[in-house]
């Protein structure tokens, strides 16, 4: 990281980060042709590995994309706002915080671990678990989760 003094150093903090924002973006690429989509997730934070579950349809460009090359790019900023910088246009600047990661992505197949994962997106998008899945539901969703070889945090105040 270039600006060490704006490095997010500590784990709860950036805990608190994914906790408090609802939108990832996820790049992937295709062979020399990058693709990025925001989305939806859950995630958990267990033993030092953090994963991101997400859900949709089981086709698409993304789906296509990840399925030749799970390698994925993640990213996650919070609320910023705008540095006034007076006369002086580049002295103007932006107050964010953001997390940035890298792992691959997994098709959960097990119905009982895709019910486990909607449960996690669920929680942390309306606060609410334990949610019954029927069979139809879990045969039609496609959920998959990434699982971060390294993340980063990066804040200006």
């Amino acid at each position: 990281m270039r600006r060490k003094n704006r490095e997010i150093e500590s784990m709860q903090e950036k805990l608190a980060l994914l906790a408090k924002c609802r939108v990832c973006r996820l790049a992937v690429a295709d062979a020399d042709q990058p693709y990025v989509v925001p989305l939806n997730y859950g995630y958990e934070y267990a033993e030092g590995v953090l994963t991101l579950y997400f859900h949709g349809a089981a086709e698409g460009m993304k789906i296509d994309i990840l399925k030749k090359n799970p390698r994925a790019c993640f990213e996650i900023d919070g609320e910023g706002a705008l540095v006034d910088g007076g006369d002086r246009a580049c002295a103007y600047s932006y107050a964010y915080e953001s997390l940035i990661g890298f792992g691959s992505v997994t098709f959960v197949e097990d119905p009982k671990e895709k019910a486990r994962g909607l449960n996690i997106l669920m929680k942390h998008m309306s606060g609410r678990d334990g949610f019954a899945y029927s069979e139809s539901d879990l045969a039609r969703v496609c959920v998959y989760k990434i699982t971060a070889t390294s993340f980063t945090g990066k804040r200006r105040a």
